[in-house]
Formats: C-alpha cells, structure tokens, sequence
C-alpha cells in the first residue's frame, strides 16, 4: 500500500507538470499509472543502478578525502595545508574495518529475518485505505508534507492546460530547497571573496548568519517533515485536521524566521562571552577583598590551548559597494555589497594578542 501511495504521489506531481506532465508520466509507467513496465524498471533500479552509484559515490568520497584532506577544528598546530589526529594505518583502518562487518552483518540479519511487501499476506496494491494512518518514508517526507501543506483550491487554466498549483507550489518549493543547499557555499565565497581551500572547521558561534540560516533551514525540513504525519497528530491528539493543517501552514513561514533571529543572537551572545574570557580570564568562584575596600571575583587566564580556541577565527567586515572602471556602480556589486552587511553587519571581533596582554596585565594589579 504505502509502495503504491508513494508511486501514485509521484504520478500526480509528474502530471502537475504543465504541458510535458502527462507525457512524461506515459513514459515513465509504460502507459496509464500503474502501468507494468515500471516493476521490472524499479526492480532493475534497485537491484542495479542504486547500488552501482553507492560504490562510484564511495569511490568519489574516498578519492576526495586523498585529494582534499580531512577536516578539523581550530587548535594548536591545525592548518588547511596539514591533518592533525590518528594515523590511517592502523588506527582508521581498523576502526572502519570493524564497523564495515558490524554494518555487514546486520544488514545480512535483517535480509535473513525480515520481510518487505508480503504480497501473499497484503495482497495487491488497492488505494481505498491509502488515508487510514500511512505515513511515506522518513526521506521523501517533507515533500509529502509540502503537498498536504499547500493551499488545494489554487488552479489556473492557461489554453487547454490546468496549472495545478497544489502540486507545482511543493514541486518548486523541493527543487529551490536542494538548489539552495547545493549552492549556498559558493554564494558565501562569492560575498566573502574568500577562494582559498579551507580545512578547519569554524565553529557555529563563530559564524552566526551561516548557523542562523542553516537553522532555519532544518526549521523548514522539520515543519514539512511534520506537516506528512497531520491526520495522525490530529487522530492522537484529537484535534480539528483543519486546525492542525493551518498550524504547520503558520509554522512553515513563521518557524525558520523565529530560528534564524534566535539562533543568530544566541552565537552572537556566545562570542561576546567568548571574549570576555579571553580578556579577563575564566571566572573562579573565589571572591577577594582588595586594600580598600573593594570585592573582586579572582579570574583564572586561560592557556594559549583554550585562548586560541575562542580567538581563532576570522571576522569578516561589510563589503561596500565601489564603482568599476567606468565609474558605475553595478547591480552585481549591489547585491554583493547589501549580502555582505547581511552576513556582516553584526559581528563580534576577536580581541587582538595587545589587547588580551593588556587586560592580563590590568588583572595582574588588581590581584
């Protein structure tokens, strides 16, 4: 049943497609859904293509690691020209040669042991129960909750074609959000300007809009994801289905912008504690009084380990638009300029090395 569900979705998305749709889904089922050339298709995809592209894809990973090295977080010694850590051989090796045969083994105990579609037990495919409590699996979840989150009563004749857009929206929404993912690195580098190869990791705090939006990101998976199961948070919470549906709808656009700001003012908040400690030291507990009077909490100076690690970053500045060699300021660099004070225009510099010695010193006088 949730086989047949999740073909029977993906024929009616393909169908929403205007113009090329219905073609298109003729084509992929051998005629009208369900068809019976997309058995033998899907059995040969499964049994075949997906996993000849799961060892190229290892392969390609692996290869990348030789090529590129593996990433690390800023500390002493750390570089993006070195690797710090355990040696391959044998450390490495054992490790993923252990947890390959325990991997191998489970999936040899589930094959040996579990049944998948017992057709002799369910029978045939037959939709008339497919809204009793199915739930599509974990991966294309957000897109069957994209479907039943969109509005259903927007259509428009464009000729002869309908354009459905309770099956475009969710169909563009999926395609823009893989975009972005895909893309957001080099949208970064090329506000940044920055096209150096880069192998130690920053940390979130350290990187807010970056952390802010990455939040907001899984916010907006996580309501869709959520917006699969509404007739089953309706059932056991016995609630209205339309309410719950016009909750997630609110959630959709209200829940990434609510993670964004939190999260960006919770980094920012960090980097300032951050440095405050490297200026003044980690706080003791213990409380002195001073000759005249005055009580001072006695601060502990962190070690250059610890002090690197909280003032090992860089703190980019806002990018100014500046006009080219015609004396015109381009809209590209308009865009670049207004994404930079985006990215940067909240910011939380580092404390210098003159800066932390000065501080040390000023607590050294008072102790």
């Amino acid at each position: 049943m949730l086989s047949g569900n999740g073909l029977r979705i993906i024929d009616g998305m393909i169908k929403g497609i205007p113009y090329i749709g219905a073609y298109t889904s003729s084509l992929l089922f051998g005629g009208e859904f369900p068809g019976e050339a997309i058995v033998a298709r899907l059995y040969s995809l499964h049994i075949m293509i997906v996993p000849a592209l799961i060892l190229v894809f290892v392969a390609v990973h692996l290869f990348m690691v030789v090529i590129h090295k593996h990433t690390h977080y800023a500390g002493p010694g750390k570089r993006d020209d070195n690797v710090v850590g355990y040696p391959l051989m044998p450390v490495y090796v054992a490790k993923a040669g252990g947890f390959f045969f325990i991997v191998f083994g489970v999936i040899m105990l589930i094959a040996a042991t579990f049944t998948i579609n017992p057709i002799w037990a369910y029978g045939a495919y037959d939709p008339s129960p497919v809204s009793a409590g199915t739930q599509p699996d974990w991966y294309i979840g957000w897109l069957d909750g994209a479907l039943r989150l969109a509005p259903t009563h927007l259509e428009f004749m464009i000729g002869d074609f309908t354009l459905s857009m309770n099956i475009l929206i969710p169909l563009v929404v999926g395609i823009l959000f893989l975009v972005v993912v895909a893309l957001y690195p080099f949208i970064e580098a090329w506000v940044t300007g920055d096209k150096r190869e880069h192998h130690v990791l920053d940390r979130p705090r350290n990187t807010p809009v970056r952390t802010a939006v990455g939040a907001a990101g899984i916010t907006f998976y996580a309501v869709l994801w959520a917006g699969a199961s509404t007739d089953l948070i309706a059932t056991h919470f016995q609630l209205s289905l339309n309410h719950v549906l016009t909750s997630m709808q609110i959630l959709l656009i209200v829940g990434p912008i609510a993670a964004y700001i939190i999260t960006k003012r919770a980094c920012l908040a960090l980097m300032r504690k951050d440095r405050e400690i490297a200026l003044h030291g980690r706080e003791t507990g213990r409380v002195v009084r001073l000759p005249h009077g005055e009580y001072i909490e006695v601060h502990e100076p962190m070690d250059e380990y610890e002090l690197y690690k909280l003032v090992g970053y860089k703190a980019y500045e806002p990018m100014l638009a500046r006009p080219n060699a015609k004396g015109v300021i381009t809209l590209r660099s308009r865009i670049r300029a207004a994404l930079s004070r985006f990215y940067f225009e909240d910011r939380v510099v580092p404390p210098t090395k003159g800066e932390i010695e000065a501080a040390h010193d000023h607590g050294k006088e008072l102790h």
